[in-house]
């Protein structure tokens, strides 16, 4: 899958390692990439619903259109499939033809 970034400040914490953990911590930096790497590696969005994948999952109110990955609690990483969004006929997100990601922040939803 394509990940992309909101905005090129973020793109850079999150693409080099020292800036990683200069910016999260190590444990919280280390888990970051992990999840980056998952997210690069997964053909759809779709395959991200797995064990061991950090339980993406939708959001809702208003943060309706974006997900959330789980990180180091409370912490999460949010995304928003790339548009156009590809929707089911009932309206809901297709997990299985989304190929493109934009990471929004890395934030506490709760």
């Amino acid at each position: 899958m394509e990940v992309w970034f909101s905005n090129s400040r973020l793109a850079k914490r999150c693409s080099d390692e020292k800036a990683l953990v200069k910016t999260w911590g190590k444990r919280q930096g280390d888990l970051i990439a992990l999840r980056l790497t998952q997210l690069a590696a997964a053909p759809t969005l779709a395959d991200m619903r797995g064990p061991g994948l950090g339980r993406c999952h939708e959001l809702t109110e208003d943060r309706a259109g974006q997900l959330s990955v789980d990180l180091v609690h409370p912490q999460r990483l949010i995304i928003e499939p790339v548009e156009p969004v590809p929707r089911m006929e009932d309206g809901g997100l297709d997990w299985a033809a989304v190929t493109g990601v934009v990471v929004v922040e890395i934030a506490d939803t709760h």
